[in-house]
């Protein structure tokens, strides 16, 4: 997971600082020469490691902070504001023309960073906004693009206009345009070729077409996992072609953040969504601030309402809510709460945005999930009657459902076990429920509009 390396030194740091009552400017200046090292080994850009250093130093050698009751926790504090301002302070949506125009959106990048499976991610956002898009396959070196942007947008139910690869992209994208105007299409998503270095050619194709076209966004896609060169490619793209956003792919596999963290100070540009998997729906949108709670460690609860509320039925949630009131919880409800588990990327997708996670190294979230498959499997070889009354289940329909499953008798037991021991658990805590207790983990819940 990005950023995780950052966030172990860093939390190192700020225990060693937290530790103490007082804290010296030597303290200070000790505990920074640590961070800096963390962030050039993140693969931070030095030279906006060393303004951020120098911000966070000026500020946390001020008397508030030296002679505070707990300095320690004021300097994570400024690291923290420091952090979110280094990556934009706000989350900044892509810019759109009233509904009942037509926007269109240059996508660009390098070849292997994502371009086209990151375009039908956006059209799919935009849909869900109401939008009505339409994707316009400009590529005409890669007939593979096509194909790819073809069946991706059929996933996402959204149309693509192709004129195959006999014409210049720039035809392509006026086409696109007016094949939208008659069609009542108004966004217009152009998914242009990527190559392999950035080269002339390129870079002038995509200044024809925005000579051309009038283009009201041009979004640049990078490979999160290239680090530098990332930063690099975002400041080239800026200069010879302008752009107005950054979407970061790739960054739920093991890159260091270095690109992350410099984008927005060496562009200008703001990152405006982080591509988390493979999945159409793996695109989160870029928000500074969770970010950095993430790199510090202090989790993104935030990010996991907003997972929940998109995926979680609320009619839904007061019947089983009801249901668990009255211990009524059959396995179908169960089987719910496991898909709905599963849209929200994962247990482990979930549990690496929960405060302290990074500090469990040794739980196997891949292996949580296999569990997860395993008891789905199970449920789904019981009978309709046997979900809904789980009474009935006695020894030799254990055995059956098993057989079903695939799975050993001894799994169908502990599944048994467990779920009888979360009903009891229920009828025992009324309090989660809603009742007094709603500060603790009822109230967030609550919050999250989850059941329980």
């Amino acid at each position: 997971m990005a950023f995780e390396s950052l966030a172990d030194k860093l939390q190192n740091v700020f225990k060693n600082l937290t530790g103490k009552g007082r804290l010296s400017e030597a303290d200070v200046k000790a505990g920074l020469r640590e961070v800096k090292m963390a962030l050039l080994e993140a693969d931070v850009s030095f030279k906006v490691v060393k303004q951020f250093i120098n911000s966070v130093q000026e500020r946390a050698v001020g008397q508030d902070v030296l002679n505070g009751l707990n300095p320690g926790q004021m300097v994570i504090k400024i690291v923290n504001e420091e952090l979110v301002k280094l990556m934009g302070s706000e989350m900044t949506e892509i810019a759109l023309r009233p509904a009942n125009e037509i926007t269109v959106i240059l996508m660009a990048g390098l070849q292997g960073a994502g371009k086209t499976t990151t375009t039908a991610k956006i059209a799919g956002k935009l849909k869900a906004k109401g939008r009505s898009p339409l994707l316009a396959a400009c590529d005409i070196y890669r007939p593979a693009a096509i194909e790819q942007l073809k069946i991706n947008g059929e996933k996402q139910g959204v149309p693509v206009f192709s004129m195959g690869t006999g014409h210049k992209p720039v035809n392509i994208a006026k086409a696109a345009i007016e094949h939208a105007a008659k069609n009542g299409n108004n966004v217009v998503i152009l998914d242009t070729a990527g190559r392999l270095h950035i080269d002339e050619d390129m870079m002038n194709e995509l200044v024809e077409i925005k000579e051309n076209v009038s283009v009201d966004q041009t979004l640049l896609i990078v490979d999160a996992m290239t680090g530098q060169d990332a930063v690099n490619v975002a400041g080239m793209f800026n200069d010879k072609i302008g752009i107005d956003g950054v979407i970061l792919t790739k960054m739920d596999g093991d890159t260091r953040g270095g690109a992350a963290l410099s984008i927005k100070a060496v562009t200008g540009k703001p990152i405006l969504y982080v591509g988390m998997g493979e999945k159409l729906s793996d695109l989160e949108q870029f928000y500074p601030d969770r970010m950095a709670s993430r790199i510090l460690g202090m989790g993104d609860i935030m990010s996991i309402i907003d997972k929940a509320t998109a995926v979680i039925d609320e009619e839904k949630a007061k019947e089983l809510s009801q249901k668990l009131k009255k211990a009524e919880f059959d396995y179908n409800d169960f089987l719910d709460q496991m898909r709905q588990i599963k849209k929200m990327g994962g247990m482990a997708s979930i549990l690496n945005m929960m405060p302290g996670m990074n500090q469990l190294k040794d739980v196997d979230l891949d292996g949580n999930e296999k569990v997860m498959e395993r008891v789905e499997a199970i449920i789904l070889s019981m009978t309709k009657e046997e979900r809904s009354n789980p009474d009935l289940i006695n020894p030799s329909r254990k055995k059956r459902i098993a057989r079903g499953a695939g799975v050993d008798i001894a799994e169908v037991n502990r599944l048994v076990k467990q779920f009888e021991q979360m009903k009891k658990m229920m009828k025992q805590l009324p309090g989660m429920m809603g009742g007094k207790r709603r500060g603790g983990l009822g109230g967030l819940m609550g919050k999250m509009k989850l059941p329980f």
